[in-house]
């Protein structure tokens, strides 16, 4: 059930980091939509670790096996089952953390969870290798969004104290300012990682999608989000910084624009009340350091009930901020491709 999202456009994920394959089915797909592999492969791609010295080593094809749900290009309304092989992995890496956890990541929680049956290797099923058939699902999600006029993209805005974004480039398949890389360069030779916050934002999007409370585009939007590994918090439109200001400061004037009402600012993010009002939705993520580090710290052997120290082995980003723009807008473009096909079948109820 962890694994799984959506009401309407429903996603399931399966596999492990070190497993032969990992994948997922998608379910509530329009019938005759089409899917343009070639644009996935570059879609999935931005995701893949880079060639920067601070990207992890393991290079995987994340090549998309498409096992039911297309015939010919198109979409059959059938449930969607793809795979993408792992090829490039090695177990022998973690054969110290199944009795000693390391700090920052799921081993110790998975144990508890699983009564001990996970496997920790890479993560297991709580790696970020996970966030590749993700990254599938949002990339088709993203093309049907595009056919409505709808455009997902996301940005790096900090790494760890550096907020410079001058060189941003969106055509770029890694867009990270230099400065950026050097502050990444430096915490990884000291053994160390680092952090960030992604922007992203969802234009085109029409006025009335999500719902009160519960169901409200924000909780879908987090929901999709915190699938990311490492994802620690998040904002919408002005976020934290609304508590710093006065409600004639907070609030959206309204205006009429073209023809059609709209808002003189975009302090609420696109939403109020949990439904979408038309205006650009942004959404902000802060993404923790990555816990795989290979200073020594402190931990415990849950066999013996010793405290001990661990230093984290294997093949890690110093960041895995680059790699996690991708990742939000796939899981962003879920979450609204999912608010906009349950608007539909209301529509239809009605």
């Amino acid at each position: 059930m962890g694994s799984t999202f959506g009401k309407i456009l429903k996603l399931s994920i399966f596999g492990e980091s070190h497993s032969p394959a990992i994948g997922g089915v998608m379910e509530g797909l329009p019938s005759g939509s089409t899917i343009d592999s070639d644009r996935l492969h570059v879609f999935m791609q931005r995701r893949a670790p880079s060639t920067h010295v601070s990207s992890t080593t393991r290079m995987e094809s994340d090549s998309v096996e498409f096992l039911s749900g297309v015939l010919n290009g198109k979409t059959t309304g059938t449930p969607l089952a793809f795979i993408i092989r792992n090829s490039d992995f090695r177990r022998e890496d973690y054969s110290d953390i199944s009795s000693v956890p390391r700090p920052g990541h799921a081993d110790y929680t998975g144990k508890i969870k699983y009564y001990g049956y996970n496997d920790p290797s890479g993560g297991g099923h709580f790696s970020g290798r996970l966030t590749a058939p993700l990254c599938c699902a949002g990339g088709i999600a993203i093309q049907l969004l595009e056919k409505e006029g709808i455009r997902v993209s996301a940005r790096i805005v900090r790494i760890g104290a550096v907020t410079d974004v001058s060189e941003f480039c969106e055509e770029s398949a890694q867009p990270v300012p230099i400065k950026m890389l050097d502050e990444i360069e430096k915490a990884r030779a000291e053994g160390d990682s680092l952090g960030g916050i992604i922007e992203c934002s969802i234009n085109g999007l029409p006025a009335g999608l999500g719902d009160p409370m519960f169901d409200g585009l924000e909780n879908t939007i987090s929901q999709a989000v915190f699938a990311i590994p490492g994802v620690k918090g998040i904002e919408f439109g002005d976020g934290f910084r609304l508590a710093e200001m006065k409600g004639s400061q907070a609030n959206d004037a309204f205006c009429v624009n073209d023809g059609r009402i709209s808002h003189l600012s975009n302090h609420a993010g696109g939403i109020n009340g949990g439904i979408s009002n038309g205006m650009p939705v942004v959404v902000r993520l802060a993404v923790k350091p990555t816990p795989s580090i290979s200073l020594l710290q402190q931990s415990v052997n849950m066999d013996t009930l010793e405290e001990t120290s661990i230093s984290v082995h294997g093949r890690h980003d110093a960041c895995i901020v680059p790699r996690a723009v991708t990742c939000a807008e796939a899981a962003c473009a879920l979450a609204i491709l999912d608010a906009i096909l349950l608007r539909r079948s209301e529509a239809y109820g009605h």
